[in-house]
């Protein structure tokens, strides 16, 4: 992927300035500036002459500026002192975490990673923010029947709900907006993560620490002598945690986990490969979310483009017929965005979901049962209603959030 650069005036202030670089508050400076901006990460990368500082914004790396070599290791030092790793260590990998804040500010919690590289040792910040505080299913991008099949399914005192898509696609938001849903003074509700990425009040959260023998497995066992209502899983990695938690679900839990899948339909075969037997996943899985992120449009630099027919003749091998019209796609105007100041050009601002839901209905219920491909139950669940990713994308570029190419580029990159 190409990336973008970008000007950040205080960090290339900062930089410079002549005479010595101050460590501290370029460290600090690269932190204010990430979040000013909404950059999920922050990628310091050292190359042969000199070292990059990347933002990623809206799940799109960008340069923002370059440092001299000389003092890379000052600010790899700073930052594992920051993490309180151990400072003598350049030849193995770390991870650790801190939380910064700036006078008064909310604090920002900060998860570090450096792995020792060719050119010297890296740097990845992982900013967590709470931004899940604030979403629910409507701001996430939910449709109002996916919505209410969601609710439907949480409101269960037993079952599984799981959201499947690649890293990055935004499922642990997902799962925390539910789990701010179900948080209920009369509920007891226990999380086991790798790591916790945000403090929820009135929940219990379990890191998981594989050195310690604490894992996903491990955890969930130990979870079920504490008497919860509902358990959310960050992950389900092996046919071990799959197991636990299908018999958790089975016994009165519900539980809501994340699962590695290309869409919704393919998570039910991937459970029976993992060697669980299809009466039970037939038998506990409520729904599966599919999903991805896309680039939502700056509503600043928003404008209407029409397709031209060549265009609309190319969409058309892409779409299914139940959503075109005469071999075009459904009439309505698209967007783009012409770039200006408040989205740094890009054109884009911020991002939503594109999704689609799966709701586990007898007739899914007998295509598990039978072993049936993933193609089988996507037929099925479409036939009964669902609306693919695709499809929830193509309507939301309709609606203007995004463009046609995005949701063409998150699905099929």
């Amino acid at each position: 992927m190409h990336s973008t650069s970008v000007t950040s005036s205080r960090v290339t202030e900062l930089l410079s300035q002549t005479g010595t670089i101050p460590i501290i508050s370029l460290v600090e400076c690269c932190i204010e500036e990430a979040h000013a901006l909404r950059a999920s990460d922050i990628h310091i990368l050292p190359g042969e002459h000199y070292v990059s500082i990347r933002f990623r914004i809206d799940g799109e790396l960008e340069t923002i500026a370059t440092f001299p070599k000389a003092i890379r290791e000052e600010v790899i030092m700073r930052i594992k002192v920051l993490s309180r790793l151990r400072t003598d260590e350049h030849q193995t990998a770390q991870d650790g975490r801190f939380r910064y804040q700036k006078n008064n500010e909310n604090p920002i919690d900060i998860r570090v990673s450096i792995m020792p590289t060719y050119h010297g040792e890296n740097a990845i910040l992982r900013l967590l923010t709470d931004h899940a505080s604030h979403f629910t299913l409507k701001t996430l991008g939910f449709s109002d029947s996916d919505r209410q099949k969601i609710m439907r399914a949480a409101h269960l005192p037993f079952g599984m709900i799981l959201a499947t898509g690649p890293t990055g696609s935004g499922k642990t938001t997902t799962l925390y907006t539910l789990i701010k849903l179900l948080n209920k003074k009369e509920t007891s509700i226990i999380t086991i993560e790798d790591p916790v990425e945000y403090a929820i009040e009135d929940i219990t959260q379990i890191p998981i620490n594989p050195r310690a023998g604490l894992s996903f497995a491990n955890g969930l066992r130990s979870i079920l002598r504490q008497d919860p209502n509902s358990i959310m899983v960050g992950e389900i990695r092996d046919s071990e945690t799959a197991g636990i938690a299908i018999n958790t679900a089975l016994t009165g839990h519900l539980i809501l986990s994340t699962i590695h899948t290309s869409d919704s339909a393919t998570t039910l075969p991937r459970l029976l490969d993992m060697g669980i037997d299809s009466y039970l996943v037939a038998s506990t899985v409520s729904i599966a979310i599919g999903q991805r992120l896309v680039r939502k449009i700056c509503t600043l630099c928003k404008h209407e483009v029409l397709l031209t027919y060549a265009e609309r003749q190319n969409l058309t091998a892409l779409i299914p017929t139940r959503i075109t019209e005469n071999g075009y796609i459904v009439p309505g105007a698209f967007y783009i965005g012409e770039g200006c100041e408040a989205c740094n050009f890009t054109g884009f601002s911020g991002r939503i979901g594109i999704y689609e839901v799966l709701s586990v209905s007898p007739r899914i219920r007998e295509a598990i049962l039978l072993r049936a491909s993933a193609a089988d139950i996507k037929k099925t669940a479409i036939e009964e209603g669902m609306t693919t990713m695709l499809e929830d994308g193509l309507y939301k570029a309709q609606d203007g959030h995004t463009t046609i190419a995005e949701v063409l580029r998150s699905i099929y990159e």
